[in-house]
């Protein structure tokens, strides 16, 4: 039987992160799906979502949709087809995604969204998400005050279907705007990628050889900015990131890059799968639907508390 089950999920030919398990839990199987773990905040949500599942007595499955839409209406399907008692996502788009909700609402799966939200309410569950306004607020004004309020600076956009990336940028802008002495003199799309922003950095460095700071969407454009401007000798130049990375941490505990925003990635996807689970449990989460957790600024001063994407007391 569980040779047979194997052969017919193997056929969907989809990749998981984790071996695919014979979901004989008597709680019965949760799926848990995110973007790419290549980038470190995907990977600690699914960790911490998988950890907490099976501390309450779940099976879960662990799958990837790399930011494609049409993947994850696969992997939805997928977890439909497995009998999941209920979803933890983070999205592949806040419109792309409603349907792949819907049609897991549906089937009598509820799912509980975490990181980025959709744009309808009254099909997930719960849409658990960082208050990236906020979180924004606290790292421009760590840049503002970095950069003495003067000069110019570049800021890394993150990809334009992703409601966090609007945010972001907004609430930076709120802050950085009120200093007439700032001056922002390239604004470009790295995607969420460290790879491309190492390319973006080159060329708006080339562009603007006296750029004096960059702030980043993320923390994974951060390191791939802080990479280019390494290899230009431009060490001076002043890096702020957002999430909170043990990659940043480290680069600010080096004297590189010099401070970012924690977004609690680890508590927030344990957060869900626990709401999850009193839901399954009793018919009601307790909560609102929408909520926001708040962001914690990390610099020099607190990074040694900082571990995968949590702050130690």
């Amino acid at each position: 039987m569980k040779l047979t089950r194997r052969l017919m999920i193997s056929a969907f030919g989809l990749a998981m992160t984790v071996a695919v398990p014979s979901f004989a839990a008597a709680e019965g199987l949760i799926a848990i799906i995110t973007p790419s773990h290549d980038t470190p905040f995907f990977k600690a949500e699914a960790v911490g979502a998988e950890a907490k599942a099976k501390a309450l007595g779940y099976e879960t499955v662990v799958m990837v949709h790399d930011d494609d839409p049409n993947k994850q209406l696969e992997l939805f399907n997928t977890a439909i087809a497995q009998g999941a008692k209920a979803i933890i996502l983070d999205n592949a788009g806040a419109d792309a995604t409603v349907a792949a909700v819907q049609a897991a609402k549906d089937a009598g799966i509820p799912s509980f969204l975490i990181d980025r939200e959709i744009k309808e309410s009254g099909i997930a569950v719960s849409q658990i998400v960082s208050n990236n306004y906020q979180g924004a607020q606290l790292g421009a004004e760590e840049f503002v005050r970095l950069m003495g309020e003067t000069g110019k600076y570049a800021e890394l956009l993150g990809r334009e279907a992703d409601t966090n990336a609007g945010i972001r940028s907004s609430g930076y802008h709120d802050i950085i705007d009120q200093y007439p002495d700032m001056a922002m003199v390239a604004q470009q799309t790295a995607n969420w990628s460290q790879t491309e922003a190492y390319t973006v950095m080159e060329t708006m460095l080339q562009a603007n050889p006296d750029i004096k700071g960059v702030i980043s969407g993320n923390d994974t454009m951060a390191m791939g900015a802080w990479a280019a401007l390494e290899a230009a000798g431009r060490t001076d130049v002043i890096v702020v990131g957002f999430d909170g990375s043990n990659d940043v941490r480290d680069s600010i505990k080096a004297g590189g890059i010099k401070a970012t925003v924690l977004q609690p990635a680890y508590r927030q996807a344990q957060l869900a799968v626990e709401q999850a689970d009193q839901y399954l449990k009793t018919g009601s989460t307790g909560v609102d639907e929408k909520q926001l957790m708040d962001c914690i600024l990390i610099s020099a001063e607190n990074a040694d508390k900082l571990e995968t994407f949590a702050l130690a007391e």
